[in-house]
């Protein structure tokens, strides 16, 4: 090999270090970068996890807050329901005794049978009389509490088979209805207590035909 050639292998081996060195430097920076990257995302998920976390705190919050306040509204409502019907019994105790001649009067009369229940706001009845009448109270009368009271005068024999003989009225005792809804209680032959000057009253039509169930 003259020094020529020699020198030339020299030169040639010498650029290809330095084209490697620089790969190796250029690979070096990739490493670090995507280190760098591997930890920003490591970080990020960190974050998102923290707030998933906090995400799940509040919902689980909300859920505690939205069934305290279903039991708060529930149990407002029994006591609204407890107000009106004690303020309904006396009105309707009178009503009962002195417009139908009813004898026994009896708030909140349960009746079980068959691990069925029926349970009345007012049962009253005569030993000297044939008909029975049964009476619901309502703050507010909606179109599923006639339907109740539907089905609570169809099958009131079936769980006081003791009156099965005697006829069954039914009265309905509102503090709130709509128009629409008093027209069908009426028609229904089905008795329409409302308040008025601080007691109920039954206000029914001229013509009203009471129904016998």
């Amino acid at each position: 090999m003259t020094d020529t050639e020699l020198r030339e292998l020299v030169a040639s081996l010498a650029g290809k270090h330095a084209e490697l060195a620089e790969a190796q430097l250029e690979s070096a920076e990739q490493i670090r970068e995507t280190s760098r990257q591997l930890q920003e995302t490591d970080h990020q998920l960190q974050a998102t996890s923290r707030q998933q976390q906090e995400t799940d705190r509040q919902l689980r919050e909300t859920d505690r807050q939205v069934k305290e306040l279903g039991r708060q509204i529930g149990g407002l409502g029994d006591k609204f329901g407890s107000f009106t019907e004690g303020l309904a019994l006396p009105s309707l105790t009178k009503i009962l005794g002195q417009r139908f001649g009813m004898d026994f009067i009896a708030p909140r009369a349960r009746m079980r049978r068959n691990g069925h229940s029926m349970e009345l706001d007012v049962l009253a009845f005569s030993n000297s009389r044939d008909d029975v009448f049964v009476v619901e109270v309502k703050s507010h009368l909606r179109e599923e509490a006639l339907e109740q009271r539907r089905k609570t005068l169809r099958e009131f024999r079936d769980f006081f088979p003791d009156y099965r003989h005697k006829k069954v009225y039914g009265i309905l005792a509102a503090v709130d209805a709509p128009d629409d809804l008093q027209r069908q209680v009426l028609a229904e032959g089905i008795y329409l207590a409302r308040i008025h000057d601080g007691q109920f009253e039954i206000q029914v039509p001229d013509g009203f035909q009471a129904r016998a169930y």
